[in-house]
């Protein structure tokens, strides 16, 4: 159901929420943060959030990773594109985002979690090894950038 402002609600949405990450490479790191909210609440991942009414993929971008991680980022083209569809234990759709990842370049900042992360840091590809990372994260970093290999 659409509240006021115009956009469906992230939990029990009638219809999918588009949604960008931002992957962020600085010299041989990529930016994660830890997620404090559902879905996939306390895994690492890279930053994103949904898209608001007027922006551009690219604005979002560069807006959710001022206020995830205090960074200042070029948002470029998109790389990778898929859906997260999680269902309860009713088989009711709890959350279903079309996301968008983009590649952006890494301007300036210091990296301090805000917003909805609990944590960022730049990650190497030995930690991202050790770190509770979803598949389709690791296979789009793996494949399209040959990290975390």
């Amino acid at each position: 159901m659409g509240n006021e402002s115009g956009t469906t609600n992230t939990e029990y949405p009638d219809l999918p929420r588009a949604a960008i990450g931002v992957i962020v490479f600085k010299e041989d790191k990529i930016l994660l943060i830890r997620r404090g909210k559902a879905p996939s609440e306390g895994m690492w991942a890279v930053p994103g959030g949904s898209v608001k009414l007027g922006e551009t993929f690219q604005e979002a971008a560069e807006r959710e990773i001022r206020e995830e991680t205090g960074l200042t980022i070029r948002a470029r083209e998109p790389v990778f594109t898929f859906d997260v569809i999680q269902r309860d234990n009713h088989g009711r759709i709890r959350f279903h985002y079309v996301i968008v990842d983009l590649i952006a370049d890494y301007l300036y900042g210091e990296p301090k979690a805000g917003d909805d992360a609990l944590d960022v840091r730049w990650v190497s590809s030995g930690e991202l090894k050790c770190l509770d990372v979803s598949k389709t994260t690791r296979k789009v970093l793996r494949e399209r950038f040959g990290f975390g290999s």
